[in-house]
């Protein structure tokens, strides 16, 4: 049956299914009586929906709350073995896959470092060698956790890079700073990796994936709009304007702040990944005469320039504690070198807030990747300071800026909640359950598009 709207029957059940788990899942247990005024749906409609999800083991009872002169009233929640995701992180000094339940706990993770070939960096991102490294992580976590590979609602993959998608490979990574030109991972993926072909994978750009985590379950809970930025080996962004949208990814660090500037990986010269990435930070301080450790990976390289840079007070241990230790080496003089690189890098970092201030004025930017969290602790207030100076002072007052919560694994969490979404959106049907008429509407606009 056809309403007035275009909208079917089927279309309203689905989406009264999908505000209910969705009020569940964020704010819940719940009871039958605050799912009314929470979803704006009717107690009849509440009542035959909590139905539907209890019998098919998607919702369960959680306990019971004493009402107002009436009986308890039962308490419900999204049942967290009903599904699970696996998100990945194909990140650029390793690859981390984690298997999550439907309320994104883990359950089992495994990380496979990419070996680094100063002579040729771009062999640690060989095509064979990441998706080799995803089909025995996918298998690991699935062991690890004895879970059935049936019981997965999907694969979300995080990437460097473009993400465009075909008819015949599905999604297809243009990944011009890792040497990636038009990947097709998802093709890839399904003729590796060992899953039933009803198992789909949502592959995206690894900032959005960081930018979902932390719009879901992060720094960004409650704000209408932000942007949130990713730094790594490069530098990424997502911008959000939509709480529980996607968001969209934008090429970030490959603005350009300094014209004939330094020579960027991808190419060009003067983008901002050429002075804020950590590949670039480390580079620049070595050719001012830093001796970053031999053979380290960037991580502790980076770790090493800012020890360097800000060496620990006298007679303290960061680790302890009272913060005292007798037996510590006296303080040394800070590194001047490495704090000049590190002063410069604040204020090419606080210009290119201001760009990101100034076209999209969020409410919020905030801080994350395994270099932003390293680096944001020690300079981010300075950065921001910058960035007010940069940008046009309306926006400028108005925006926050400070660090994502969600740690080094924000991005994993991201890549699952892209199958995770895309299961509320059915009303908490697997995809292969579903008949053509039954999908969701925004289905049919990528089904055509794809197509052309």
């Amino acid at each position: 049956m056809t309403m007035r709207n275009g909208r079917t029957v089927r279309d309203l059940r689905r989406e009264n299914r999908t505000a209910v788990l969705q009020r569940l899942y964020f704010d819940g247990p719940l009871s039958r009586f605050s799912l009314g005024p929470a979803t704006g749906l009717s107690s009849g409609s509440v009542s035959n929906v909590v139905a539907e999800l209890v019998a098919e083991g998607l919702v369960e009872e959680a306990g019971s709350v004493d009402s107002a002169g009436g009986r308890p009233r039962t308490l419900l929640r999204v049942s967290p073995d009903s599904g699970c995701m696996i998100g990945v992180d194909v990140g650029e000094t390793r690859i981390r896959i984690e298997l999550f339940d439907l309320t994104l706990t883990e359950l089992a993770r495994t990380e496979r470092p990419l070996a680094v070939d100063s002579a040729n960096p771009h062999d640690r991102y060989e095509v064979g060698v990441v998706v080799g490294h995803l089909r025995e992580g996918i298998a690991e976590v699935l062991r690890l956790a004895e879970v059935p590979a049936e019981r997965l609602l999907g694969v979300g993959v995080g990437v460097p890079g473009i993400v465009a998608r075909t008819a015949e490979d599905g999604a297809v990574v243009h990944g011009q700073t890792i040497g990636w030109d038009a990947v097709p991972l998802e093709r890839l993926l399904r003729e590796s990796v060992e899953l039933p072909a009803s198992v789909p994978y949502w592959i995206d750009n690894g900032a959005k994936t960081l930018g979902q985590a932390e719009m879901w379950f992060g720094a960004g809970r409650g704000a209408r709009s932000a942007v949130v930025v990713l730094f790594g080996s490069g530098v990424g962004a997502c911008v959000v304007d939509d709480p529980m949208g996607p968001g969209r990814a934008i090429e970030w660090g490959h603005l350009t702040v300094r014209v004939r500037g330094r020579r960027c990986r991808c190419g060009a010269q003067g983008c901002l990944e050429a002075y804020a990435g950590a590949e670039a930070l480390l580079e620049r301080w070595r050719e001012a005469g830093g001796v970053p450790p031999a053979g380290a990976d960037e991580e502790t390289a980076l770790t090493a320039m800012l020890a360097a840079a800000y060496p620990a007070e006298p007679g303290t241990d960061p680790g302890s504690e009272s913060g005292a230790d007798p037996g510590a080496a006296p303080r040394t003089e800070p590194d001047a070198t490495a704090l000049a690189v590190l002063a410069e890098t604040a204020e090419y970092l606080g210009a290119g807030f201001a760009d990101l201030i100034n076209l999209f004025q969020p409410e919020r930017i905030l801080v994350g990747g395994w270099a932003g969290l390293q680096l944001g602790t020690r300079f981010l207030e300075t950065v921001s300071g910058y960035a007010k100076e940069y940008a046009l002072s309306y926006p400028a007052a108005r925006v926050a800026i400070g660090m994502g919560t969600l740690g080094p694994d924000a991005v994993t969490v991201g890549a699952a909640i892209l199958p995770l979404a895309d299961f509320f959106a059915r009303g908490g049907r697997r995809a292969e359950t579903e008949t053509v008429e039954e999908q969701p509407a925004w289905a049919s606009t990528v089904r055509d598009r794809e197509a052309h």
